[in-house]
């Protein structure tokens, strides 16, 4: 039996693959190097994985989430794995990769993920060929939920949000300015906190229609007008894009990426069937 996951900041999507090819699927948290350690990835999977999986029956774990960019950081996710999954192979990679693998299989082009966090990277059918570092949460990460999140909670702080708007938030959430410095500032997962603030964006984009479609807009904008446009010929590939974030504002993204000279490829907003059936084509 096999695993095969896709790791957001937030939430990881699993795959079971049994040895007659039966898929199960599951959820369990996010596990970011740059924000948990081993040990909290030990307890988590314990807490949360199905009652009904035999982990000694597993022989192989292919994991690919997001921070596993460096050797640092995905040791700290195969040494969590490795100690529940005792009886299998821990194989690490970026989320990256795996949302190139998802939107293109063997095929070179540009890939991008807009969730929780933002990345991006020019593929070659193969691995990663070309990737500009998105800066995450706190010096960049543009275009994501957490941006998206950080511009509403700004507007919040200064008073910059219509009056209707900071009614429903106050209606909400209940958060004052001091509570949202604490959680950003004083309390662990700052980026998830953030990134939340997205679907209240998405919950009331209808009802406060030019507010949130131009906090929306903005932050593509700053996502090409940072990233995308840096990659050398980035015009001659078409925009393939996985994330929530990217497939919920969907309409507004295609905006950005017509105004900036590319055609629209595919968005999907989780890569894990398409990771399964690349992983079982590609073995």
């Amino acid at each position: 039996m096999k695993l095969i996951a896709d790791g957001g900041s937030t939430k990881t999507n699993w795959c079971l693959v049994n040895d007659e090819g039966k898929k199960s699927y599951f959820n369990t948290e996010g596990y970011n190097p740059y924000f948990v350690s081993s040990d909290y990835i030990v307890k988590s999977l314990t807490d949360n994985l199905p009652t009904d999986l035999d982990k000694d029956k597993l022989t192989e774990v292919n994991y690919y989430g997001a921070g596993c960019s460096t050797d640092e950081k995905r040791n700290i996710v195969k040494d969590g794995m490795s100690r529940v999954f005792t009886q299998a192979k821990i194989n690490i990679g970026h989320d990256l990769l795996a949302a190139a693998r998802a939107l293109l299989g063997r095929k070179e082009g540009f890939a991008a993920i807009l969730g929780t966090g933002t990345n991006s990277c020019i593929y070659d059918g193969y691995d990663v060929a070309h990737n500009i570092d998105s800066g995450a949460y706190i010096l960049g990460d543009e275009g994501s939920g957490c941006y998206i999140g950080k511009k509403l909670l700004v507007d919040y702080l200064r008073g910059y949000m219509p009056e209707s708007v900071r009614k429903v938030f106050w209606e909400t959430y209940h958060l004052t300015p001091d509570d949202v410095n604490d959680r950003v500032y004083s309390q662990p997962l700052a980026n998830r906190f953030c990134a939340g603030f997205s679907k209240f964006v998405y919950d009331n984009s209808n009802v406060h229609l030019e507010y949130m479609r131009n906090l929306v807009k903005s932050s593509f904008e700053d996502f090409f007008r940072n990233l995308v446009t840096h990659y050398p010929n980035y015009k001659n590939y078409t925009f393939n894009c996985i994330g929530s974030v990217g497939y919920n504002f969907r309409n507004v993204l295609e905006e950005v990426v017509l105004e900036n000279g590319m055609q629209m490829g595919n968005i999907i907003r989780s890569p894990i069937d398409n990771l399964v059936k690349f992983h079982l084509e590609n073995e």
